[in-house]
């Protein structure tokens, strides 16, 4: 299974989506919205904006779930 490095980030007070890069090797933690302005956070129990807020989530999160299914 191949790593996707890139999530649609919907931000939950305008509905603003927009595609961001991910880094392979660590989770960000913050995003500013580009439609209304806010910082996205991390939701509570999720690692990074992307597992909050993507439609992928984050490398090392895939990388966990890959590991577990080998």
């Amino acid at each position: 299974m191949e790593i996707i490095t890139v999530s649609l980030v919907t931000c939950p007070e305008c509905g603003h989506a927009e595609k961001l890069s991910m880094a392979m090797d660590y989770c960000q933690f913050f995003h500013e919205c580009a439609g209304c302005g806010i910082l996205l956070k991390a939701k509570e129990g999720k690692c990074c904006i992307f597992c909050s807020y993507g439609d992928v989530p984050c490398p090392p999160v895939q990388k966990e779930k890959i590991s577990r299914e080998a």
